[in-house]
């Protein structure tokens, strides 16, 4: 049976670095929102237009993702699972394909993850480079991040970052 892959993390705290290694232990398909965004030139100059963005790229992807589940095939959704209303949407997903499911969560501590980040926009690694991200909005997106319950019923994997 084919199984949703999805990430809860904070910016730059190794969401991207995971989901490929996801893909490739498991023969999964990748859908990179940060990737498609940039391909389909989407318009960002603010959190806020990332915001509506990601829902209209999400919502394009939705039944396509939900018919690579019913086919069988694995998939990774590199799109953060951050918030509630987030996992609803991916739960949807896997619900409506009756696949199964894994929530992968990154711990990381908050320096390690600024670190990160100023070192992306200062290196553009390639495939984890898709634009520049200020600093400045790492602590008011961090606050909307808001961990799995365990009510919330989700099959969760814990991951640690370290330094590399």
């Amino acid at each position: 049976m084919a199984t949703l892959y999805f990430i809860c993390g904070k910016i730059a705290s190794g969401k991207t670095t995971l989901a490929r290694q996801l893909a490739a232990q498991h023969g999964a398909a990748i859908i990179c929102e940060d990737e498609w965004l940039v391909r389909l030139e989407a318009k960002i100059e603010s959190f806020d237009d990332f915001v509506i963005q990601a829902r209209r790229l999400r919502a394009a992807v939705t039944p396509h993702v939900a018919q690579l589940l019913r086919l069988g095939v694995s998939v990774v959704l590199d799109c953060p699972a951050n918030t509630p209303n987030d996992r609803a949407w991916l739960r949807s997903l896997f619900e409506a394909a009756q696949a199964h499911h894994e929530l992968h969560v990154i711990d990381a501590p908050d320096d390690l993850c600024r670190t990160r980040l100023r070192s992306r926009n200062e290196s553009k690694p390639e495939g984890l480079y898709w634009g520049y991200v200020p600093e400045a909005i790492f602590d008011p997106v961090t606050r909307l991040l808001v961990p799995p319950a365990e009510t919330e019923g989700f099959n969760v994997i814990r991951h640690e970052a370290r330094a590399s």
